[in-house]
This record gives structure tokens, sequence and C-alpha cells, in this order.
């Protein structure tokens, strides 16, 4: 995994999720991010974990609670402006329930993150995701 920092749109699988979802029409990538660290029976991988921390994003930012690092993503913005996607309640708890998988054990991303000092950093942005994603 390419990581530049601690954010969840600082690596290279996070850039390259954003850009497939900002190419689409829909908010069906989103579900399927969540759908992969939702059913994964053992463990969560990296990439699908960081792909769901982008859908966790764009789905707090489409809930009109987005975070500092989502509002600086001008690719995001222009693209709810676009789709204008209906919000789905649904999309939020299951939002919610994959940060909570990804932080917890048997996670591919948090054994990384706990191997490097900005760990504290990285557990607090996700901490911050999941209080945007709070009804």
């Amino acid at each position: 995994m390419g990581a530049w920092g601690y954010g969840s749109f600082e690596n290279d699988d996070a850039a390259d999720f954003l850009d497939d979802v900002t190419d689409s029409g829909d908010t069906s990538l989103l579900r399927e991010a969540l759908d992969n660290v939702l059913t994964s029976t053992e463990y969560v991988e990296a990439p699908d974990a960081c792909q769901a921390i982008i859908a966790a994003e764009i789905i707090a930012a489409m809930s009109g609670r987005p975070t500092l690092a989502a509002e600086r993503q001008e690719e995001l913005g222009e693209w709810l402006q676009r789709i204008r996607p209906a919000m789905d309640p649904e999309l939020v708890s299951q939002a919610r329930e994959a940060l909570l998988r990804i932080l917890a054990e048997n996670s591919e991303l948090r054994e990384l993150w706990e191997e490097v000092e900005d760990y504290s950093e990285w557990q607090a942005s996700l901490s911050e995701l999941l209080l945007q994603l709070q009804s």
C-alpha cells in the first residue's frame, strides 16, 4: 500500500477508489466497498478497508456532515453536485459498521498502522469520521 499520510484520502488505494467513484453516475461502488468489508468472514484486507473508508467519507459528505479531509476533495464536491445522490440511512449504518470492523482485530490496515508512530493519528481520523456518521 502506498501511504502518504494517516488521513482517509492519503493513500494510493483511496485515491484510485475516489477516482472510480467520481467517474461513476451512482452510489453502487460505495455499497460494494462497504459490502466487501462487512461480508469478510475472517480478515479485512487493507485495500478493501481503504476503499470502505473512502465510501464512509463520501456517505458522511452526502449526509451533509463531511470531514475536513472530504471538504478538501474538489472532485468529490463536484461529483456530489452532479449526481445529487439520495441519502439512504442504511448506507450510513453500513458505513459505521465497516469502520468499526476496520478498527477492530482481524484488520490488515489496523495491523499496518499499529507498526508505525502515526497509529494514534490514524485512529483519531477514523473516530472523527465515525462521529460525522452519527445520526
